[in-house]
């Protein structure tokens, strides 16, 4: 692997964890079950942050950009 990939993948790794984390928060802050459905579960974090789109716009972005870095990171 190229270090340019390996860079890639590990911010990319950074970034999505940290997206998660935000989440994790914020469905926390929200509701109690949310937020344990988000600790327990991580996917479905994601469903809640569809249905809460203006509390958890920042870390859905966040963990596109790490998704994205990720991707492009094993492509290169």
């Amino acid at each position: 692997m190229e270090p340019i990939a390996a860079l890639f993948i590990t911010f990319g790794v950074v970034l999505l964890a940290a997206g998660w984390i935000q989440l994790l928060i914020t469905s926390f802050k929200d509701d109690y079950t949310w937020g344990l459905t988000s600790l327990f579960l991580p996917p479905l974090s994601y469903l809640y942050a569809c249905f809460s789109w203006e509390k958890a716009k920042d870390a859905i972005i966040l963990s596109g950009i790490g998704f994205a870095l990720i991707i492009f990171g094993l492509l290169s």
